[in-house]
């Protein structure tokens, strides 16, 4: 029997109008949706904004815990428990489309779920499909113009090391910094020492129905979600 595909789906930032065409093809032709799910049970940001688009009655819904820890021995444990249920549906010839928010070759989930299955069952043909990720959704929806001419650009995780990120700013011309939550006050320091607060802008969950544009001189202490951009435009 023919083995299935596996497809990895972007299903961009939030807004699920912003679902690729050819995306949501994949989602209506693949007999299995395989997405993660959280432990308690609650339905993932990617499941949520392809919801629409399946009914569940008429595909096989797979859910997939992948745990946010730093154990290595449970980590293999849970990922190869997830890519084996992958590929108990390809065996069956059955195609599988993983749903992940913004882009799967870009900080997604889908890039080692990728890798593990390519090691585990190298058989297995696997496509992804490009995604409009969050750092295009925050500058459109912010109205700003991230590069123009021969700009210099920049998206990176937001870290500890504020020297780096200094560095970063200094030698750009328009930075998006991802995972800016864990950083935001450091970070916030960093750009009212620079003369740079009043370029910045952070933006949650951005185009989705649970957005929130936050207004940069009240944020010094906030608590944000881990789905925040934060937007640099000299």
């Amino acid at each position: 029997m023919k083995i299935g595909t596996l497809f990895g789906l972007g299903v961009g930032p939030g807004d699920p109008e912003l679902i690729t065409v050819k995306a949501f093809r994949r989602l209506q032709e693949s007999p299995v949706i395989a997405y993660p799910k959280k432990l308690k049970g609650s339905k993932s940001y990617a499941h949520r904004i392809v919801e629409v688009y399946i009914n569940p009655a008429e595909k096989e819904m797979l859910g997939l815990v992948f745990p946010m820890t730093k154990d290595e021995d449970t980590l293999r444990t849970e990922w190869t428990k997830s890519v084996e249920a992958i590929y108990g549906y390809l065996a069956q010839g059955k195609d599988v489309a993983f749903v992940t928010e913004g882009d799967p070759m870009l900080f997604s989930t889908f890039i080692h779920l990728m890798n593990l299955m390519k090691s585990m069952y190298p058989d297995v043909p696997i496509e992804t499909v490009a995604g409009i990720s969050s750092f295009n959704g925050s500058v459109n929806r912010l109205g700003i113009a991230l590069a123009d001419g021969d700009d210099y650009v920049a998206m990176i995780p937001a870290t500890e090391d504020m020297e780096e990120m200094r560095r970063v700013i200094e030698t750009h011309d328009g930075i998006v910094f991802i995972k800016v939550a864990k950083v935001l006050d450091a970070m916030l320091n960093l750009l009212e020492e620079m003369n740079l607060l009043e370029k910045a802008h952070v933006v949650t969950k951005v185009t989705s129905d649970e957005e929130v544009i936050w207004k940069i001189n009240e944020l010094q202490g906030s608590e944000l979600n881990y789905l925040s951009c934060m937007v640099v435009r000299k």
